[in-house]
């Protein structure tokens, strides 16, 4: 991944509600929601909704998919791993027995891992 690509991808979850939306697509895994059921599920204008799901579709972490006259998105979980990878592809300096050390202790600390 680009540094590029990683800053269109961060810029487009700036949004608390993109970041609602995003997280929400993920729950619901390869099925994925239509727009109403989303707006639905978090309380958002259907216009509103719209907006932010373009967003995250020019970003490439939702793809839409038409189904009869709704669209159906889905969380592009291959693009969120790419981007952890980018972010941690040097971690602990190369020696990444060391980055491990440090999720385990993380995941001791009651944090989900």
């Amino acid at each position: 991944m680009e540094k590029t690509a990683a800053l269109a991808v961060f810029e487009s979850l700036s949004s608390g509600i993109r970041l609602d939306v995003y997280r929400l697509l993920v729950r619901k895994g390869p099925t994925g929601l239509v727009a109403g059921e989303i707006a639905a599920a978090l309380d958002l204008p259907p216009t509103n909704t719209s907006f932010h799901l373009k967003t995250l579709t020019h970003a490439g972490l939702v793809s839409v998919e038409q189904e009869g006259r709704f669209q159906r998105y889905r969380a592009n979980l291959p693009l969120m791993r790419e981007l952890i990878g980018y972010l941690t592809a040097e971690c602990c300096d190369g020696v990444p027995e060391r980055c491990e050390e440090t999720r385990g202790a993380a995941c001791g600390d009651g944090l989900k891992c």
